[in-house]
C-alpha cells in the first residue's frame, strides 16, 4: 500500500519559514516563556512578542482591560522593560522554546525606532521583526500607519538599518487601508500583519466615568472578525508580499475564512487570554479541514475564495 502524501503546513514571510501557519499575536502572549506548561508550543508556528520600545514603558494608568459582551477593550499602554532589558534578560528564556519569534518594536520617532531595530538586528535569537504601527493606546498625535507617507518613511528607514524578515502591522482605523498597505510594501516590507484593534470605550452610568483609566482603548475579540476579514481580503487583493490576517479568529473555521481571504499566516490574539493553547485546537481543525477537502499544501488555500 502507497503512503499518502504528507500534508504540508509550512508557509513562508520573507526569509522565514514556519512549521504551520498559526501566530500568537504581540500584546495576547507575552514573551511566551510565561506561558510554559500552559501551552503546545509544537503547535504554534510564531510567537509574537509584546511590543518592546527604546526605553522602559511602565505603561498606561488603570484599569487597563474591560471585557464587553463580544470582546475585550484594552489600554495596556505597551508596558514593558525597554531593548536592552529584553535583550539581557528575555531573550535567553525564549529561545528556550522550540518556536520562531517576531519581535515587536514601537518607537514615538524614526530615531527610536531605527535604534531598536539596529540592537535587535545585532542578534542572531531574533528570528523577524514587527514594527508596531498601529497601537491606538499611546498618546501620539496620529497612528503611523493613518498616514501612507509616514508609513513609507519609517519603513524605508528601518529597511537601511536590518536585514531580518520585516513585518508591518498597520491599523484598521483608516479610510483607505490598501493605499497604507501598498506604502508599507513599497517601502521594503517583506509582509504586512493586520489588523490591530479597533478604537473603542465603555462607560459606567453609575459613576459616568469610562471603565477604561485612559477613558478609551483598542476593541478586540469576536466581534471584529467581519470587519478585519474584510480588511485582509481587500490588501491581500493588491500586494505582493505576505499577510498576516488576524481580528477576532477563535476556531479553526475563523482561521480558514482568513486564509480563504487571502492571508499567508493567520494571528490569534484575544482568544489566548482565555485558552492560552488555542493554537493546538485551531491547527487541528486546519488540518481535518484540508484532509476532508484533499488539500495537501496549506499554501493552495491561500487566496482561494470562490467569487
Amino acid at each position: 500500500m502507497m503512503n499518502r502524501p504528507k500534508t504540508n503546513l509550512g508557509v513562508t514571510i520573507g526569509k522565514l519559514r514556519l512549521a504551520n501557519p498559526i501566530i500568537c499575536a504581540s500584546g495576547t502572549f507575552g514573551f511566551g516563556e510565561e506561558l510554559r506548561g500552559f501551552v503546545d508550543f509544537g503547535s504554534v508556528g510564531a510567537i509574537a512578542t509584546k511590543t518592546i520600545t527604546l526605553e522602559p514603558r511602565a505603561g498606561n494608568p488603570p484599569p487597563r482591560i474591560f471585557e464587553t459582551e463580544c470582546g475585550v477593550i484594552n489600554s495596556v499602554g505597551l508596558e514593558n522593560p525597554g531593548v536592552d532589558k529584553f535583550i539581557s534578560e528575555k531573550l535567553k528564556a525564549m529561545r528556550e522554546i522550540d518556536t520562531k519569534f517576531i519581535i515587536s518594536v514601537g518607537g514615538g520617532s524614526i530615531f527610536e525606532y531605527s535604534k531598536i531595530v539596529q540592537r535587535l538586528d545585532e542578534t542572531k535569537d531574533v528570528d523577524a521583526i514587527e514594527v508596531n504601527l498601529s497601537c491606538p493606546n499611546i498618546k501620539n498625535k496620529k497612528i503611523v500607519s493613518q498616514d501612507k507617507k509616514e508609513t513609507y518613511k519609517v519603513v524605508k528607514a528601518l529597511r537601511k538599518v536590518t536585514s531580518k524578515t520585516l513585518i508591518a502591522k498597520i491599523t484598521p482605523e483608516v479610510s483607505d487601508i490598501v493605499s497604507v498597505a501598498v506604502a508599507a510594501q513599497d517601502a521594503g516590507a517583506d509582509a504586512l500583519a493586520l489588523v490591530n484593534t479597533f478604537f473603542a470605550m465603555a462607560i459606567n452610568i453609575e459613576t459616568a466615568k469610562p471603565y477604561i483609566g485612559n477613558i478609551y482603548g483598542g476593541y478586540s475579540g469576536p466581534a471584529i472578525k467581519p470587519m478585519s476579514l474584510y480588511r485582509v481580503w481587500r490588501v491581500a487583493s493588491v500586494v505582493k508580499i505576505p499577510v498576516i490576517g488576524g481580528g477576532g479568529i477563535t476556531d479553526a473555521d475563523a482561521a480558514i475564512e482568513f486564509l480563504l481571504a487571502g492571508a499567508t499566516a493567520v494571528s490569534l490574539g484575544t482568544v489566548n487570554l482565555v485558552y492560552p493553547n488555542k493554537a493546538k485546537e485551531v491547527l487541528a481543525g486546519i488540518i481535518e479541514y484540508m484532509r476532508r477537502k484533499n488539500i495537501k499544501d496549506i499554501n493552495k488555500l491561500r487566496g482561494s475564495m470562490n467569487v
